[in-house]
């Protein structure tokens, strides 16, 4: 006769077949899934910087006074709107949301233009009531009431 206990298969916390308890497996199938979540930022914000980066190297072989109107363009909507994520979108600077971009700027030199453009995509949440809205500023300089006018404008395109 046998000296060990009796116990039901049932029994919370009993090893299965595989050697490992239900609760056991679902520890370690949550923390596999941490894991995964984890590189998926890891990889997001390594994207997100070398984005960055693109963009600030492109801004930085403007010229000027291109140049200070992206840098400073860039500090506006980083604060207006810290959700929008800078990259690059046809080659100039542009601020994105959910891979999209919402606002962006032309270079007028780049484009052997008389002025810059700041615009906004169809994704910028910039509809009026009364149908007709703009979707793009020409810019010859930038200055305190212009900033302030842009920061009001991306923060409504983000939203």
């Amino acid at each position: 006769m046998s000296t060990e206990p009796k116990t039901s298969g049932n029994q919370v916390g009993a090893e299965s077949a595989g050697g490992f308890s239900a609760e056991e497996r679902a520890a370690m199938k949550a923390r596999a899934a941490e894991l995964k979540a984890d590189a998926r930022r890891g990889r997001a914000e390594d994207k997100a910087a070398a984005d960055e980066a693109t963009m600030m190297a492109k801004i930085a072989e403007m010229k000027e006074p291109d140049r200070q109107m992206a840098e400073r363009l860039h500090g506006i909507v980083t604060e207006a709107a810290p959700e929008l994520l800078p990259k690059l979108y046809y080659g100039q600077p542009g601020w994105a949301k959910a891979g999209k971009v919402v606002v962006f700027f032309r270079s007028g030199q780049d484009d052997k233009e008389r002025y810059s453009t700041l615009g906004f995509s169809a994704q910028a949440n910039l509809d009026d009531d009364g149908g007709m809205w703009p979707t793009s500023y020409a810019l010859r300089e930038l200055n305190d009431h212009s900033a302030a006018s842009i920061a009001k404008l991306v923060a409504t395109a983000a939203a």
